[in-house]
């Protein structure tokens, strides 16, 4: 590592700039809040709905102004059309055009005047922020993108990224997935492709006309993927700007607060946890089918809401088996655990995997199947590949997995793997190269 760059480091200026989810944004803070420890100087900009996390961090924080500042509380409102949009592709290019592709010259634009009062070194974003390739290229700065997803490069390996398609070997599925790949740029996604095409044109930024994700990874200097290469599917043409980095995690707000605990926790030799997540607020996709599945049994089941509808299902649920809370730190509870019933956020399965908990996945959409394809492909759990399984589909994989081995050694596996990654000091190396 460049220490020079570590002993200058009070007069860096980095700014964090990501899409308004947390999903996007709470992976990243962990490394913010190191970098400000070890002198740097941070800023954030994103909308303002995160202003109080940012208090509380202590990080500068520069919201949206040019940007419209559109997030999932309220798409809706700002475009009443898109409930009006029934067909899937319709609404996926649409999201894909207004949440995140026409944002990005205005993502410029306010970046630009930030650099005024803030002369910014680098800029490190999340994944899906669409301003990469302007800021890189108008800015002239170095561009860092954290990968909140699984990698979402295209590669003449495997099936286009969003399918949830599994590798193949076969040639006749290569071909298959070959021209997925064309169709999906020639006519699924056209709308979207095109639009950032013309803006990226209109910027005179030379580019592959390609899917927004590939363009984005392509487009950052470095390109630095959450989790390591047993969690990922191999390919023969990945990008030299990628590297592994292990688990990056959000940073922990309160670990100087009293822990959570529940007595229960000790009465029971099989907990499972449950989650849907903070934007999922339909608990009857997941939490009610688990909790009806092992209500009233010698398994105890924790749920934790994101404070929706917390005192509805407690209600609903008062069995002694059962807890259920808005918020449980990870760290807190992980240790506990024997299974992990989640939608698929990808933090999450993160935290699964550093605790060695074997996985049950239900999520389709927000790009999880391609989670849960990964977990069902490495055996680290099983894959229900459904939005909304039923309470028998998700007692069977639960027990299934209880009464494997396969599951825990699998996901034993990748956690040495991933044991062996330092992700916090990979970062201030690849931050502390492009410094120099």
């Amino acid at each position: 590592m460049n220490t020079k760059i570590l002993e200058d480091s009070e007069s860096r200026k980095i700014l964090f700039a990501t899409c308004p989810l947390d999903g996007h944004i709470n992976p990243l803070t962990g490394l913010a809040m190191h970098l400000a420890s070890k002198g740097f100087e941070i800023a954030w900009y994103t909308s303002k709905i995160f202003s109080t996390k940012f208090e509380r961090l202590g990080i500068k924080h520069f919201p949206f102004k040019i940007a419209k500042d559109i997030n999932a509380a309220n798409v809706d409102e700002i475009f009443p059309e898109r409930k009006e949009i029934k067909d899937l592709v319709e609404k996926m290019n649409f999201d894909f055009i207004n949440a995140f592709i026409c944002r990005a010259p205005e993502y410029l634009n306010d970046i630009e005047e930030i650099r005024k009062e803030f002369d910014f070194d680098m800029v490190i974003c999340d994944s899906y922020f669409t301003g990469i390739p302007l800021i890189k290229e108008k800015l002239k700065v170095p561009v860092i993108s954290i990968g909140i997803i699984p990698l979402a490069e295209e590669s003449i390996n495997l099936a286009p990224h969003g399918t949830g398609l599994l590798p193949s070997e076969n040639e006749e599925d290569l071909e298959i997935y070959k021209q997925m790949r064309n169709e999906l740029s020639q006519i699924i996604f056209k709308p979207a492709i095109e639009a950032f095409n013309t803006i990226l044109s209109d910027h005179s930024i030379i580019h592959r006309k390609t899917l927004m994700p590939d363009i984005l990874i392509k487009h950052s200097d470095l390109y630095l993927q959450i989790g390591t290469p047993s969690f990922e599917y191999k390919r023969s043409d990945i990008g030299k700007n990628i590297r592994y980095i292990g688990a990056l995690l959000p940073y922990n707000e309160f670990r100087n607060k009293a822990t959570w605990f529940d007595e229960r926790i000790l009465s029971y030799t099989t907990i499972i946890l449950v989650t849907q997540g903070i934007i999922e607020n339909d608990f009857t996709k997941l939490i009610e089918p688990t909790l009806e599945a092992f209500k009233d049994s010698d398994i105890l089941v924790i749920a934790t809401t994101g404070g929706n509808n917390t005192e509805y299902l407690r209600n609903a649920y008062p069995q002694k088996n059962i807890i259920i809370e808005d918020f449980i730190p990870f760290d807190a509870i992980m240790p506990h655990i024997n299974v992990f019933v989640t939608n698929g956020g990808y933090t999450g399965i993160i935290m699964s995997i550093i605790n060695k908990v074997p996985i049950v996945a239900a999520g389709v959409h927000e790009g999880k199947n391609e989670v849960g394809a990964r977990i069902g492909y490495f055996n680290c759990g099983i894959n229900l590949n459904t939005e909304t399984p039923s309470a028998i589909e998700i007692h069977k994989s639960v027990k299934k997995i209880l009464s494997t081995s396969l599951y825990k050694k699998k996901i034993i596996k990748i956690n040495n793997e991933m044991a062996k990654y330092d992700p916090i000091n990979l970062c201030l190396k690849y931050i502390s190269d492009l410094l120099q």
